[in-house]
């Protein structure tokens, strides 16, 4: 009879269990489908995207412009000129503006968001890469690699306002819009916190187990930051304190990391041809539920939270030459570049 009662009380936990892992869709597990593949075609290589929801546009840095698709329609409607070694274009969406990182001209461009023609330059430190605009002071901040330091731009104006010393070189930076400003400062290890009423950085946080990241990305509600890290790890920290919560595996030469509030899905787009695709299930535990297979050098992506869609550009690239090292830079076939357009269940 306890027998009997034991294997009974076994199966229902056993059915309870099987119709706990039933119950999660199949969706779930492998969200993302390609949905659209986009031409851009030129010459040249490419660094960051970023997209503006509410104006349905996506910049595209590329080489010595910046491409602008319209994200409704698919398709390229425009371009930024004169934007040497461009690594980056933000909007300032109040404003009407536009901003890049002009990494060979060591200047920031502002742009007219309607014409799309500039209006100006800022000189900057040497190589400013990543950039931001900052909603609570409205600001604009340029992370200067050769400077080991961010300008700090008044977006209005378009004066300087200020330059911080970050000690190291910085990567990708995040805005929580609450005063705060956090950037991964990728030789060091560390994430430092810039307050942005004194422009004065305020803390650093070590990212172990993380090293030399680069993409970051905020789940403002949960305060948690969500680091990619080139040692292969998606990073969870606590944005309150710099506390590592948890982690995740990813691929090899990371450098976009992106967080869509509304699904809890975060993201790093990798040079091996992988996006991780990691949920955050509480605020201490970050699963992945996709490797989603993209391209051979599709690293650097942009995210929709409007849409939930992600963005990656891409090329095809020539075999390497007869006796080439093996660490040689592949070379893109001319006219290539395309960018790679995902959604959830290819919508």
């Amino acid at each position: 009879m306890r027998m009997r009662v034991a294997l009974a009380g076994t199966l229902v936990v056993a059915v309870a269990v099987l119709g706990l892992f039933a119950a999660r869709p199949r969706a779930a597990e492998e969200p993302y489908q390609l949905i659209k593949d986009i031409q851009i075609g030129g010459e040249g290589g490419w660094d960051y995207l970023n997209v503006d929801s509410a104006a349905k546009r996506l910049y595209v840095s590329h080489a010595t412009k910046v491409v602008v698709v319209d994200t409704a329609k698919n398709e390229v409607v425009g371009e930024i000129a004169d934007t040497p070694g461009v690594h980056g274009a933000v909007a300032a969406p109040s404003l009407g503006r536009i901003f890049t990182s002009n990494g060979r001209g060591n200047t920031a461009s502002i742009v007219d968001a309607k014409t799309l023609q500039t209006i100006s330059k800022v000189e900057t430190p040497a190589n400013p890469d990543f950039i931001m605009y900052e909603p609570k002071q409205k600001e604009v901040y340029t992370f200067n690699g050769g400077g080991k330091s961010a300008t700090v731009i008044d977006a209005a104006s378009g004066k300087v306002v200020a330059t911080i010393p970050l000690g190291g070189k910085p990567e990708a930076g995040v805005s929580d819009g609450a005063g705060r400003v956090f950037v991964n400062v990728e030789n060091l290890n560390t994430i430092a916190v810039i307050d942005v009423a004194t422009h004065a950085v305020v803390a650093t946080w070590p990212i172990a187990p993380g090293e030399e990241a680069a993409g970051l990305a905020l789940d403002t509600k949960n305060h948690r930051l969500f680091i990619g890290a080139h040692n292969r790890l998606m990073v969870m920290m606590d944005s309150t304190n710099g506390k590592v919560v948890g982690q995740v595996p990813i691929g090899p030469g990371v450098d976009a990391t992106w967080f869509d509030p509304g699904t809890g899905y975060a993201f790093s787009s990798c040079g091996d041809g992988t996006t991780t695709i990691a949920h955050e299930d509480s605020p201490d535990k970050l699963t992945v539920v996709q490797t989603l297979k993209t391209e051979r050098g599709a690293r650097t992506m942009a995210l929709d939270s409007s849409t939930h869609r992600i963005y990656l550009a891409a090329a095809r690239y020539e075999a390497p030459a007869a006796g080439a090292p093996a660490d040689a830079r592949p070379v893109i076939v001319p006219n290539s570049m395309h960018l790679l357009v995902y959604g959830i269940n290819g919508k």
